[in-house]
């Protein structure tokens, strides 16, 4: 019991977290290996949660009336064919290397929080103008490619991808939230076909991470 409210309560903070922008699987993650499950099978369990929460997620922003459906082909459809090369990098990489990968990951996207060099770059558009769908097809290939290997920090990935495509804050999060759900429905496929998934654990961290992307997209919509 005391293992699904921590899970609960850290899938709350996460949940949140990566609606609004990202890094919630550097909670998650971890947890899920303190409690003891292999690197590669916290990796899969993971997703559950991203999974739910991006259902969550998607209503929350569509009941705002933020989706803008025209431009999620161009994100999901490249994220999704990358995030299954991604998903078997993963299947088959060793508890140890995944361990160091995730060490490297961490250290990476604090750096990058750090620098943040998007803090200044904002998203205007002209009426009628078009944001860039190459740039959201190229970079969303290679956000699947991340997304499918660890998840954690992609969030960051989509943020730079959707600014320079043109896309502002609430659309960019929305186009986000829409396409990390189609992608991670094939991930968390593939890692379930490979037992890697302990559903019980993953269920508690959907709960929370659930209850957390509903305070992330209220954050978002208001603050865009």
């Amino acid at each position: 019991m005391t293992d699904y409210l921590l899970l609960f309560g850290v899938g709350f903070v996460a949940g949140t977290l990566n609606v609004i922008a990202g890094g919630g699987s550097f909670l998650t993650l971890p947890l899920l290996i303190f409690l003891g499950l292999p690197a590669t099978v916290a990796n899969g369990t993971n997703r559950v949660g991203i999974f739910c929460q991006n259902v969550a997620a998607v209503w929350g922003f569509h009941r705002h009336g933020v989706v803008d459906w025209r431009y999620v082909v161009w994100a999901a459809v490249p994220a999704t064919l990358g995030a299954g090369l991604g998903t078997w990098a993963a299947v088959a990489i060793g508890d140890a290397a995944f361990r160091r990968v995730l060490a490297f990951l961490m250290i990476a996207v604090t750096l990058w929080t750090l620098w943040d060099p998007f803090k200044k770059k904002q998203a205007f558009l002209e009426p009628g103008q078009r944001p860039n769908v190459a740039a959201l097809a190229i970079g969303f290939f290679f956000v699947g490619i991340y997304g499918g290997f660890v998840q954690a920090g992609v969030g960051f990935l989509i943020l730079a991808t959707t600014t320079l495509a043109g896309l502002d804050l609430v659309r960019g999060n929305a186009v986000k939230v829409l396409s990390v759900l189609i992608y991670t429905a094939l991930s968390l496929g593939l890692f379930a076909w490979q037992g890697k998934v302990v559903w019980d654990l993953g269920l508690a961290l959907a709960v929370g991470t659930v209850a957390g992307s509903q305070v992330g997209v209220r954050f978002t919509v208001l603050k865009g």
